[in-house]
């Protein structure tokens, strides 16, 4: 029988990144969702009760709240859900596309098919099953959910995101199995106006693909070469779920 403990050896010899927010009480979440819907770490068993000495807490909360994955029926009518995806689902190749310098000229910048060229370019192809992760430095305006949002004062954000046309291109040219960001919305905030829709986040789910949102530290993570491990509890039927997902780095 052979050992997969050696694999443990060098695994901790690498970087292991965090690559999901802290929640609490106060974190940002999307403005539809009723007030009410987040209540963390209610006691309803404590210390000092007669039958066992422990305490025990309730979490109640959206599936899209903070670093949080997407299944298909988040937008997909009898789209898949939660129970259709199992740990083989938790890890990927990580790829990550910088476009910190467009979005610092341009808030509503979209990454374009072009810039997955040029990515590739310097860094091969996207493997077949890959993680990609667009990467902005928005996470960090987290936990502040005004300049998360960026709302003018007619209430619409101003964020960058994916474009259809690069979406298309790591789904369509590329076979990956799922994208990330650091904002609530896959989409750039103009696609989404000029679509009157979420029209890229439609699209993944349609696909059947996963997505990781209100993602952080890519930053901190090589374009190429990195894994990324995703895990959520195993609830059936939900539409989306907390996640905790982090890197694994070459040193």
């Amino acid at each position: 029988m052979q050992s997969l403990w050696n694999v443990l050896d060098t695994l901790n010899q690498c970087r292991w990144v965090e690559l999901s927010h802290a929640m609490n009480n106060d974190s940002p979440y999307w403005a539809g969702i009723p007030e009410g819907s987040v209540e963390l770490g209610k006691v309803v068993f404590d210390w000092g009760n007669p039958m066992l000495e422990c305490q025990i807490q309730t979490f109640k909360f959206p599936g899209q709240f903070g670093t949080h994955v997407d299944f298909p029926g988040h937008f997909v009518r009898e789209g898949a859900l939660s129970e259709a995806y199992g740990v083989r689902n938790m890890l990927y190749p990580l790829c990550v596309i910088d476009i910190t310098r467009q979005v610092a000229q341009d808030v509503h910048y979209a990454v374009k098919a072009d810039d997955i060229r040029a990515w590739e370019a310097e860094h091969g192809p996207i493997p077949d099953g890959a993680f990609v992760a667009l990467r902005t430095d928005w996470y960090k305006r987290w936990p502040d959910m005004n300049a998360f949002s960026n709302l003018d004062d007619e209430g619409g954000e101003h964020c960058p995101g994916w474009s259809l046309d690069a979406l298309k291109y790591i789904y369509e040219t590329r076979n990956a199995a799922a994208n990330g960001h650091e904002t609530l919305d896959t989409d750039a905030s103009l696609e989404a106006v000029a679509a009157e829709d979420l029209a890229c986040e439609r699209y993944v789910l349609a696909k059947g693909k996963l997505q990781i949102e209100v993602m952080q530290n890519l930053d901190q993570v090589p374009a190429a070469g990195a894994l990324l491990l995703a895990a959520w509890p195993r609830f059936d039927g939900a539409t989306g779920l907390p996640v905790r997902a982090w890197a694994i780095c070459p040193q």
